[in-house]
């Protein structure tokens, strides 16, 4: 491995691979000081208000003059929203169709395919998150054990569903999460836990989305019941009900076009867009090419980028919808006197990345090459196949419960810094970005994109192994999140609008 990475030949800036000392020499000039493991080195006199340039790319202004061999980042480097003329599907590079791949599945009596066999206790509001805790927490390993092809009985409470309006963005959304969690297909059997008086009322959803009672999906409210001690009661004979009926559930092999993978990455660093992001989209490609879905969400997370996915568009009113959440986010955040490069958080900016746009330039290389085939909002079902994005906050435990109630069955999280998400009912596979950081979290690490930096592996490689794995987890193998008990506090719906 060289001491760094140069992305293009018309980029200003190269990578650092390792931390290089003030005088190091790289080609034909010397380090103007310390450059840490992943920054960015001046590779040319760069003059205040110039382009920086990375990924062929725009990724800030010069906010001074910048020498030659100088170190690139927050200190010399401005942001600016970007202005930018799109274009629409000018690079469509279709996948070669493909089939053949399986996985061993749990097919659902409607037709839809689960990776996972829980029974979950959903909450229409905050009110009855307590019940729903009790519910879940009745149902103990040695219980549990009776019923082999049963994961879990898991709760999903959160801190919303009441103070809100009862229309608009926020509250259609709450609705989206909700119905994708009670019909999901990694879920056997559902009970719905209210408090009777929320804004968030569960019949309104029953009526809405043709949700109907039966012997695996039930709903009640603390009010109704009669309080909480009875609720908590009757709660658990529900679900006492339910658990031999699920257990009867058998895998069995089912094509990757049933599969729908989150797209997804946290603790982002320079390694993020160079390793394990391409790889991840190369096993998009793959999943495409089978007639799978690939999800991509966190729209301020491509933000700088949105202009590659709009020429991938499958036609112009697609590309059109991503431009407009685009437009939408820049309201948002002005409006709460914000900005798109609040997101980067200081472990992004010590991992190397400088700018919302820098980071967006690498996010967005998680939906590989093939053509953009729909664009959805926040939550809702994703229909079409091959890849897609999804409207959602970069916050990861907010963007991953949109994904995974638009139907995601397995999610796939690219790290750099080093992440302890997990998710249910879906399940969560890591990939380190770089060796160093999953040798020092191998226990949460599932996959080491970092040897294409210094193990000689290629992307194809590590793509190919990285969509195996995507079979293996989806046919029962445990990630490590997943073996370690993640995913109880990871259910966050995001919370759109004013609070009342």
């Amino acid at each position: 491995m060289t001491d760094f990475i140069r992305l293009d030949a018309d980029d200003n800036v190269v990578t650092a691979t390792r931390s290089l000392p003030a005088g190091h020499a790289i080609e034909n000039f010397t380090t103007a000081g310390l450059i840490p493991s992943g920054h960015k080195i001046a590779t040319r006199a760069i003059a205040k208000g110039e382009q920086i340039r990375k990924y062929a790319q725009f990724i800030g202004l010069a906010a001074e003059d910048i020498a030659q061999g100088a170190h690139v980042h927050t200190q010399n480097t401005e942001f600016r929203n970007t202005e930018v003329e799109y274009e629409f599907s000018t690079d469509m590079r279709h996948v070669t169709p493909a089939s053949g791949d399986t996985f061993m599945g749990y097919r659902r009596e409607n037709g839809s395919v689960g990776t996972r066999n829980y029974i979950a206790i959903v909450t229409s509001v905050n009110c009855s998150a307590t019940a729903a805790r009790r519910i879940a927490d009745a149902f103990g390993p040695e219980e549990l054990a009776q019923f082999p092809n049963v994961d879990g009985v898991v709760a999903f409470v959160h801190g919303t569903g009441c103070g809100m309006a009862g229309d608009g963005d926020g509250f259609e959304a709450l609705q989206r999460v909700m119905w994708g969690y009670a019909s999901h297909p990694n879920h056997a059997g559902v009970v719905m836990v209210g408090l009777g008086c929320e804004m968030n009322q569960i019949d309104w959803l029953l009526e809405a989305w043709g949700l109907k009672q039966g012997p695996l999906f039930q709903a009640m409210n603390i009010q109704g019941v009669a309080g909480l001690r009875q609720t908590i009661e009757r709660g658990i004979e529900k679900v006492r009900v339910m658990l031999p009926i699920a257990n009867e559930c058998v895998r069995e092999p089912c094509p990757v076009s049933e599969l729908k993978v989150a797209l997804q990455c946290g603790g982002s660093d320079a390694w993020s867009g160079i390793t394990a992001n391409p790889a991840l989209g190369y096993a998009c490609d793959l999943l495409a090419a089978q007639g799978g879905t690939g999800v991509l969400a966190e729209t301020p997370e491509i933000y700088g980028a949105e202009h590659l996915l709009t020429r991938r568009a499958i036609d112009r009113a697609t590309g059109e919808k991503l431009i407009s959440l685009i437009h939408w986010w820049e309201d948002y955040t002005a409006r709460n006197k914000g900005s798109m490069d609040n997101n980067p958080s200081p472990g992004n900016k010590k991992g190397g990345l400088t700018t919302i746009l820098e980071k967006s330039l690498g996010a967005a290389a998680k939906g590989g090459t093939s053509p953009l085939m729909g664009v959805y909002r926040y939550a809702e079902p994703v229909t079409a196949k091959g890849f897609t994005f999804m409207d959602s906050p970069g916050y990861d435990p907010a963007s991953v419960t949109g994904q995974i109630a638009g139907g995601c069955q397995v999610v796939v999280f690219t790290t750099g810094r080093g992440s302890a998400f997990g998710s249910k009912p879906s399940p969560t596979i890591k990939v380190a970005t770089n060796t160093e950081m999953y040798t020092r979290m191998t226990e949460d690490m599932d996959v080491n994109a970092g040897e294409m930096l210094d193990g000689g592996k290629t992307l194809e490689e590590k793509g190919r192994e990285i969509y195996e794995m995507i079979l293996r987890v989806a046919s029962g193998e445990a990630s490590k999140s997943e073996a370690q008990g993640l995913g109880d506090y990871e259910f966050v719906p995001w919370q759109i609008g004013a609070t009342m």
